[in-house]
């Protein structure tokens, strides 16, 4: 398998499990505030990365070496990303709030030139646009050229995310941990900088197990484990824009996931989205075709 596949492969788990918690954060959030969730979330998922790190045999490493760099990540991921995030989709309607969010996609190949000296090619750039405006027709159930955000803080919390979500994950790309050790010690850092915040704001209070089955469920699998399948897409993969490209099958499969879980109607402007995201995708990837066989 080529390292590119691999990266897309990961690339492709991520966002199937991040595809499932956008039901978890409103359920969650009907109950608790956006820093009890973000706190009883990452408890779990460092909980989790501690186990396997310990499992591994990698307590040593973990220890040793790489806490400066965990010293600026920790505070972007989980803590910032994730607050402003959750405040995002606390205020605002979910459609809005995950269409805002997404962008973070088209910022992150487009930052990359920058960052990390990488090439963007104007397929890379229509590819982008194309899968974004499926997303947008989703989000807004074809009222396209008629939207109205309820909240501009919402709005400012949920553009806030996208940016610092995008600086995180490429300045991770010269990250030289491992991906669990690093994740590991991101959330040793972030989870008292939490818990502090927690205790001096609304302290803890007993939700019932939905909202706490809610909340598991997030740091399980939204902060745990596609934490780490996205971080070794993002490393190995030779440009950005490949894996970048693949966050924008998550909406369509979201809004399945309420239509045969919650109950949601899937409307005609989805399916059309739908086809616009599979076709920048499509896009994406014969950019990436063709110039593998022109080096050839």
């Amino acid at each position: 398998m080529s390292q590119d596949r691999y990266a897309i492969l990961c690339g492709l788990g991520a966002v199937a499990l991040w595809s499932t918690v956008a039901t978890a954060f409103k359920v969650a959030l009907a109950w608790m505030s956006p820093l009890e969730l973000m706190w009883l979330a990452a408890l779990v998922s460092w909980l989790l990365m501690s186990a396997i790190v310990i499992m591994q045999g990698n307590v040593i490493n973990a220890l040793r070496s790489g806490w400066k760099t965990a010293a600026w990540a920790g505070l972007m991921n989980p803590v910032a990303y994730y607050l402003l995030l959750f405040a995002a989709y606390d205020r605002l309607p979910g459609q809005e709030a995950m269409a805002l969010n997404y962008t973070w996609a088209l910022a992150m190949a487009l930052l990359a030139v920058p960052i990390l000296g990488q090439r963007l090619t104007r397929t890379d750039i229509v590819a982008g646009l194309v899968a974004y405006s499926g997303v947008w027709v989703i989000a807004t159930r074809g009222a396209v050229f008629n939207v109205a955000f309820e909240d501009p803080l919402g709005v400012a919390f949920a553009l806030g995310s996208t940016l610092v979500w995008a600086l995180y994950w490429l300045l991770n790309a010269k990250d030289q941990r491992q991906p669990l050790i690093g994740q590991w010690q991101n959330f040793s850092v972030g989870l008292p900088v939490l818990s502090a915040l927690l205790l001096l704001g609304p302290g803890i209070e007993w939700h019932g197990w939905p909202a706490i089955g809610a909340g598991v469920y997030v740091g399980l699998f939204e902060m745990g484990v596609a934490f780490i399948l996205w971080q070794v897409a993002v490393q190995k993969v030779s440009r950005t824009a490949k894996v970048s490209n693949l966050i924008f099958l998550s909406p369509p499969i979201s809004l399945l996931l309420l239509y045969l879980v919650v109950g949601e109607p899937l409307l005609a402007s989805t399916l059309v989205g739908l086809v616009l995201i599979l076709l920048g995708l499509a896009l994406q990837q014969l950019s990436g075709y063709g110039q593998r066989h022109k080096t050839q």
